[in-house]
């Protein structure tokens, strides 16, 4: 075979060895290729869904755990609550029965137990809700029962009942005065009087003010509404008008 043949085949055989080596057509993709092409890498997705599900795992423990620490709170609360009104219904019971009032009206009636044991079905918060309402309720019985024999007038408004102490101080030392007057006349014991009752619608403020304390306590964490605007002027008026008239009949006699 000469030269020249063999240059001619290696030309002819040349296109198809170098078509070989670089693999099927551009147009044919095969195996991970066509993989890649159609669906694109999975590791992204997958670290994406695996990072929202970290998420939601997080927010449903911290939800979780506050949901916890909101009960044992509220158990918590709910036990000194308990331990509070049980002492007042204690001391309560006692004093009742100091008054007279029969046992057995001291001890719930199936009913209502039944009630109190449907008002507090719903959890610890529905429990805590529960025992707070029945302090409020003590109070109000404490605040009866403190009253002294006034529970009805412990249960009006604070003007009008305010007055029924106020009142009575104001008009005392005045209607001495002039009781003293007109049986002693224009002397010096009427002067002396006069003087003495200056500084008496003061005291009689201050023993309303303190009587109204002491009469009608207000319920736990309240304030006694004294009505102390009302209290001074109801004091001061008599004792001024008063005054005045003994001064002017001393004048002219």
């Amino acid at each position: 075979m000469s030269r020249s043949g063999a240059r001619s085949r290696a030309a002819h055989a040349g296109p198809g060895r170098q078509r070989s080596a670089a693999g099927p057509p551009s147009g044919r993709p095969d195996g991970a290729a066509s993989e890649a092409v159609a669906g694109g890498d999975p590791a992204p997705a997958a670290w994406t869904e695996y990072l929202a599900a970290a998420r939601q795992l997080d927010g449903v423990r911290r939800d979780a755990a506050t949901a916890a620490g909101e009960q044992a709170r509220s158990v918590q609360a709910a036990r000194e609550e308990l331990t509070a009104v049980r002492a007042r219904l204690a001391s309560q019971e006692t004093r009742l029965r100091e008054l007279g009032v029969p046992p057995i009206s001291l001890v719930p009636t199936p009913p209502e137990l039944t009630e109190a044991a449907r008002s507090m079905a719903g959890g610890p918060a529905a429990v805590l809700a529960a025992l707070r309402a029945a302090r409020g309720r003590a109070d109000a019985a404490d605040a009866a029962l403190t009253a002294r024999g006034l529970p009805r007038l412990a249960a009006w408004p604070a003007r009008p009942r305010n007055l029924l102490l106020y009142g009575p101080l104001a008009l005392l030392v005045p209607l001495l005065q002039v009781a003293l007057f007109v049986t002693t006349g224009t002397g010096a014991a009427s002067v002396a009087a006069l003087l003495c009752g200056l500084p008496m619608p003061a005291m009689a403020f201050a023993a309303g003010w303190l009587g109204v304390g002491r009469l009608f306590p207000p319920a736990e964490g309240g304030r006694v509404d004294r009505t102390a605007r009302l209290g001074a002027l109801v004091c001061l008026v008599p004792a001024v008008l008063v005054s005045a008239g003994l001064l002017l009949a001393m004048l002219a006699g």
